[in-house]
């Protein structure tokens, strides 16, 4: 069972905030299949979110892509269906210098969905 920090001036031994969505109906259909659109994407929205980038992969598959950037807080990943003009989104950082909320914010403006599934997961250690 989790309990709530007591006093206003605890804050959590680790801060980690899990974004993720489904983007259905993306109007930048170019870039879902982009891999090198895809990998600047990721790498502008990690700079937005203030995360620091260790590597960044890409892979085709299918019509689509899968891009993975490893960050020194986590990740963030971009896997992409142009067939179905539909993509998944994680960003996925510990610290509370970085904003996640930012970053996958910036990712849904750029790939312009008609609708966002989005969750968001406080995976912080209190």
């Amino acid at each position: 069972m989790t309990q709530a920090i007591e006093r206003l001036d605890e804050k959590p031994r680790v801060v980690g905030t899990h974004v993720y969505g489904n983007l259905v109906g993306c109007r930048n259909k170019g870039l879902l299949r982009d891999i090198e659109g895809l990998k600047r994407l990721v790498k502008k929205a990690a700079e937005i979110g203030n995360m620091t980038i260790l590597d960044i992969k890409a892979w085709r598959i299918g019509e689509g892509a899968s891009v993975v950037a490893i960050i020194l807080e986590s990740h963030i990943t971009i896997h992409t269906w142009p067939e179905f003009d539909y993509a998944t989104v994680d960003v996925y950082s510990c610290g509370a210098h970085t904003n996640p909320v930012k970053a996958f914010n910036y990712i849904v403006n750029e790939l312009q969905p008609l609708k966002v599934e989005q969750g968001i997961a406080d995976r912080s250690l209190e």
